[in-house]
């Protein structure tokens, strides 16, 4: 729920609301942003929802993507490879809602590229992107402290 509007829930709660009332589950695609050209990353969103999908999760490259599988790992592999960086998937988001701002997305990767950016710059330029989630692999909620506080600040 919308941490700063309760009767204004966010894309993902509406989303939600939707599949209960429907009595149906939902389609949940993951693509790495950057992969398999810069260039086609807002094309393959829109893709994706066009055929089903219901959340997209655009992931965020990293060199050492510890907890993904090796189909995931050689994704950011491709995208590191040809310079996709964290301005570049926030430029991709941005691309992707000029024109879908229904369809709700959620950032996924890791803490270390995030912490060089600036944690509390990157949650705000993704807030202002058009995110509405961050799944960070290696922040369990347990020991997310002030990163989750800024997340929920910013309602993501």
């Amino acid at each position: 729920m919308n941490s700063a509007n309760p009767s204004n829930p966010n894309r993902i709660d509406q989303r939600f609301a939707q599949f209960r009332a429907r009595g149906r589950p939902g389609l949940v695609s993951f693509v790495t942003a950057g992969d398999p050209d810069p260039g086609l990353s807002v094309a393959v969103m829109h893709s994706l929802v066009r055929h089903g999908s219901d959340v997209l999760e655009l992931g965020m490259p990293f060199s050492d993507p510890m907890a993904d599988g090796p189909v995931i790992q050689h994704a950011n592999e491709r995208a590191l490879a040809k310079g996709v960086n964290l301005g570049h998937v926030l430029d991709t988001l941005r691309g992707f809602r000029a024109s879908d701002q229904r369809t709700p997305v959620v950032l996924m990767g890791y803490l270390n590229p995030i912490e060089r950016y600036g944690f509390e710059r990157f949650a705000a330029d993704a807030h202002a992107a058009g995110a509405d989630g961050m799944l960070l692999v290696d922040c369990p909620p347990e020991e997310s402290g002030a990163y989750a506080e800024t997340l929920a600040r910013l309602d993501l």
